[in-house]
């Protein structure tokens, strides 16, 4: 038996620079958000720490093991793959053939045109139609989309934000056309437009007609949709911009207690509402730092739920997630290396507790994924569910003195950044003083400083280079004239439709927002009609205008 004197003796002799200097790979160890690793963590490094009122068991506030008793014992996480691209119908036949390879859920991939709320026959949409995901314009595309696909059986996401009340209403009408109530629909709607602000720059409209349109779903799907989820806040974009996890960690938390606050400006009931938040976050490399990130969001949401926002119902405390590997992490050198990279990514996020997972192809830094990739990518999930023991018991990193130690120094953090965010009146101001953006773009400047500079390598990139590799795996290649047959059926479209019924719905959709009121049931009826989404996004331009983002120096 070591007693405690002869621990402290092991932890000081490791700890003393002199002493280990010569032995050490590098001269500092730190984690993705700067913060230094010690040699050894020990008790010491969480003592004073209420265990049972900061960690406790699953299933229970303030829920850093996980917002269900028994986890992944009970129930594995959805697993999911962000697909689309194309046409509708290549769509539709790549959703029949994952479900076959056991998929659990859907996850829609929307082309750029859809994304910035254009049609694919916009000059702007020249070049982009069907690229990064499926061209949707009318109620039509998403009936090819889904056909054949019962909505009330399956779950789907829908990653979407400027157009997000637009697309939810041609589901909700897909549905209807099943026979499927819109009360029975189950999924997420990504809808988070203040991240776009920070990172991903998919806006359409400025920030506070944004932000209205977002309380309209979400009133919408109180009153509605009890099953379907209205908003991810997603840090996910956050963080692929360059973000370190503190700041993916923060910024995210940040926008979700935005939301929040401006729904109960609506005066709609905190408890009402909050149940069906969800949050999608990224897993990096770091794999420690990761599932510390996860456990500390947990946490912090718990804790300002109840205490600040005052909810009661304890759905309300609990942060549910889905996670993505990191996109950004994939390297064009050595393609393979990535089938690793997702591996590792995705178990760190079992490991944190997610409750949906979708997990990269090793060639999407090259192109959509083939069926090949998107098949191992599915593959890997399924190992890590059933093969690994990660799923046999119910956080089993509790208690380390690494990961609790890094979960309270992730919230410390936290916490200075809701203060700087305050300090800037709130998420909005934040954004239109470019707090976020600077912030990022220091981050994504010191990590490139550091693969410069090989004190951190990338393995195929700036170390282990294999300077005679030839990158030889099969591409997934979008035919040209797709774009050509999508215009062409979406002028035979709007050309058969009945001109006078669309312009009185659309005209409707303008006088809503003119009103200030609930936009959604407007733009429901305008979807029933066909009218596209660039149709129904320029008929709230007239009353919201367009953003233009401030250049940040």
């Amino acid at each position: 038996m070591i007693t405690s004197e002869e621990k402290s003796v092991v932890k000081t002799d490791l700890e003393k620079p002199a002493a280990k200097k010569s032995k050490q790979r590098k001269e500092f160890f730190r984690n993705s958000s700067g913060m230094d690793i010690n040699n050894l963590y020990t008790q010491d490094d969480i003592s004073g720490m209420d265990f049972e009122g900061e960690v406790g068991l699953p299933g229970q506030y303030p829920y850093t093991r996980g917002v269900h008793e028994t986890m992944y014992r009970g129930r594995l996480w959805t697993m999911r793959q962000f697909s689309g691209f194309a046409t509708p119908e290549d769509t539709n036949r790549r959703y029949h053939y994952l479900l076959k390879h056991g998929q659990m859920g859907l996850s829609v991939a929307f082309d750029m045109p859809t994304l910035m709320g254009y049609d694919s026959d916009h000059p702007f949409a020249l070049g982009e139609v069907g690229r990064c995901g499926v061209a949707v314009d009318t109620l039509a595309d998403m009936e090819v989309i889904f056909r054949g696909l019962p909505l009330d059986k399956i779950s789907t996401s829908m990653t979407i934000n400027g157009p997000s009340s637009i697309i939810l209403a041609m589901y909700i009408a897909v549905a209807e056309k099943q026979g499927v109530a819109q009360e029975q629909l189950r999924g997420t709607l990504q809808n988070d437009i203040l991240k776009e602000y920070i990172a991903q720059k998919e806006w359409i409209y400025p920030p506070k007609p944004s932000m209205k349109l977002i309380v309209d779903t979400i009133e919408y799907g109180t009153r509605h949709t009890p099953e379907w989820n209205t908003i991810s806040i997603s840090g996910y974009h956050i963080r692929e911009a360059g973000a370190t996890a503190v700041q993916e960690l923060a910024f995210t938390l940040a926008d979700g207690f935005a939301y929040v606050e401006a729904a109960m400006e609506r005066g709609i009931d905190v408890d009402s509402f909050a149940p069906r938040l969800s949050f999608f976050f990224n897993s990096h490399n770091n794999f420690f730092e990761e599932i510390a990130k996860f456990r500390a969001a947990r946490r912090i949401w718990a804790k300002r739920m109840k205490e600040k926002y005052g909810a009661k119902n304890p759905k309300s405390w609990m942060l549910r997630f889905h996670t993505q590997t990191a996109g950004c992490t994939l390297t064009a050198q050595q393609p393979e290396n990535n089938i690793v990279r997702v591996a590792y990514q995705a178990m760190a996020a079992a490991l944190g507790g997610t409750q949906s997972l979708h997990t990269n192809s090793m060639d999407e830094t090259l192109a959509l994924p083939t069926e090949k990739a998107v098949k191992i990518s599915l593959r890997t999930q399924q190992i890590l569910a059933h093969e690994t023991g990660v799923t046999d018991t119910v956080d089993p990193l509790a208690g380390s003195y690494f990961v609790e130690a890094m979960t309270n120094k992730m919230e410390e953090e936290c916490e200075k950044y809701f203060e700087k965010i305050a300090h800037y009146g709130g998420v909005i101001e934040s954004i239109h003083n470019s707090f976020f953006q600077r912030e990022i773009a220091q981050a994504a400047y010191t990590q490139q400083k550091l693969v410069d500079s090989k004190d951190e390598i990338i393995v195929g990139v700036n170390g282990f280079v294999d300077e005679e590799e030839e990158t030889d795996i099969p591409l997934l290649r979008i035919d040209p004239e797709i774009e050509n047959k999508k215009v062409r059926e979406l002028k035979e479209l709007k050309a058969s439709r009945n001109q006078e019924t669309l312009k009185e719905k659309l005209d409707a959709v303008t006088q809503a927002a003119k009103n200030d009121e609930n936009t959604m049931y407007a733009i429901l009826d305008a979807v029933r009609v066909y009218g596209s989404v660039g149709e129904i996004v320029d008929a709230l331009k007239v009353v919201y205008g367009e953003y233009r983002e401030p250049a940040v120096f």
